[in-house]
């Protein structure tokens, strides 16, 4: 079940695609609606085909489904402040950079390329109407542990995909952030040199 919102369109300083202004991440997630396996399945599709140096594709997800011992395990994982509220999420997804190939030889751009295919992954899943939030704070090794990662694969992000719940389900602290304005810093001061 939905819950309104207000408006969280980004009031950018140069036009943009609507989907990139449109596009936030939350984190009141409904508890209650299983994931629409078609939305998923074309959210992960737009990942497999994002560009990459070499055609090499140095990426790699864990899809747990939330009533999983998958999902419980990816939570356990999570920071605490990230426990309470992700859990709620119908499907949290590891993403994983491919960091050196079945030889060895390190991939130096496996990082940047699952980058990539996460915002392509974003978009997609927000285009069909999922919401995605993106997370650094969790344990990588014990997402390792879970799945008996090899070394060379790195966890880099969890990520929470589902259908928007409502704020109220949050803790107090949590749920300020869900209406706070959305903000990001000048473009000026991203742009180091520009000639």
């Amino acid at each position: 079940m939905s819950t309104p919102v207000l408006d969280r369109t980004a009031q950018t300083e140069h036009p943009v695609l609507d989907i990139l202004a449109d596009r936030w991440s939350p984190r009141a997630y409904d508890a209650e609606t299983a994931i629409d396996e078609a939305k998923l399945a074309s959210a992960l599709e737009a990942a497999r085909w994002t560009p990459s140096a070499y055609n090499s594709q140095p990426w790699r997800f864990i899809v747990a489904r939330r009533g999983t011992e998958l999902h419980r395990g990816v939570v356990s994982a999570l920071v605490e402040f990230n426990q309470a509220w992700a859990a709620r999420a119908a499907v949290l997804v590891v993403a994983i950079a491919e960091t050196a190939d079945a030889e060895g030889a390190a991939i130096t751009h496996a990082v940047y390329d699952l980058g990539q295919a996460v915002a392509h992954l974003s978009i997609q899943a927000h285009s069909n109407g999922l919401h995605v939030h993106q997370m650094s704070g969790f344990d990588p090794e014990k997402v390792r542990e879970l799945v008996g990662l090899e070394q060379r694969f790195l966890p880099t992000t969890v990520i929470a995909v589902g259908d928007l719940g409502s704020a109220d389900a949050l803790p107090e602290g949590i749920q300020r952030g869900e209406t706070a304005p959305r903000m990001r810093r000048p473009i000026g001061e991203t742009i180091i040199a520009n000639a």
